[in-house]
């Protein structure tokens, strides 16, 4: 497998997909704060949620699409769209988790995965190298979530449409998590192809 690398096309910090990455950061705490809302005696605001959810994704493909049809790939974007998406991803864990709609086991084995991306980020750095592009799996196993939580959150009703929502739900769910590990243990191959290149230069 060959290292892929996002060419930086310029070092500015305001374009227009920058600030897209940065809205749907700010975008998190509001999001968790709507979700976990009626476990403090709030209304149910998940409708208003999953609104949060939605722009954010609709900004997820835009920021991307924008900065490489407009030559504006920065180093600042590579860095702050996928903590956007672990973000999301990590304040929706933690907000169905909290409800008891997601098991804590699910969770536990995508924070695991976080962890060692984490421990990889850590070794690249060492041999003077920034985050890895996302692979194309990586990118289905996000995409997967990000329609898997907003299904199970609605299958936190009753009738058929929860019913519906909790199967389409768990299916993603599934999908999304092994592609998940999948894409994880990809990239710490390529971060073990880096680490044997190096030491053999030297």
């Amino acid at each position: 497998m060959e290292v892929q690398e996002t060419r930086v096309q310029t070092d500015r910090v305001l374009t227009i997909p920058n600030v897209l990455s940065m809205a749907r950061l700010l975008g998190v705490p509001l999001f968790l704060w709507l979700i976990l809302r009626p476990e403090f005696g709030g209304p149910n605001c998940d409708g208003w949620a999953l609104l949060v959810l939605a722009l954010s994704g609709i900004s997820d493909y835009l920021d991307g699409k924008l900065a490489r049809r407009w030559n504006q790939v920065s180093n600042l974007g590579r860095v702050l769209d996928p903590a956007a998406d672990r973000l999301y991803i990590l304040s929706t864990l933690v907000g169905l988790t909290w409800r008891e709609i997601l098991p804590w086991w699910i969770t536990a084995l995508l924070l695991a995965r976080e962890l060692l991306l984490g421990v990889m980020l850590v070794i690249l750095s060492r041999h003077g190298y920034g985050p890895l592009q996302v692979n194309f799996i990586g990118k289905a196993a996000t995409f997967n979530l990000m329609y898997a939580f907003p299904l199970l959150l609605l299958s936190d009703g009753s009738g058929w449409p929860a019913e519906l929502a909790a199967i389409f739900g768990w299916a993603f769910a599934g999908w999304g998590t092994t592609l998940y590990w999948w894409a994880g243990i990809l990239y710490v191959v390529q971060v073990r192809r880096i680490s044997r290149a190096d030491a053999a230069a030297d």
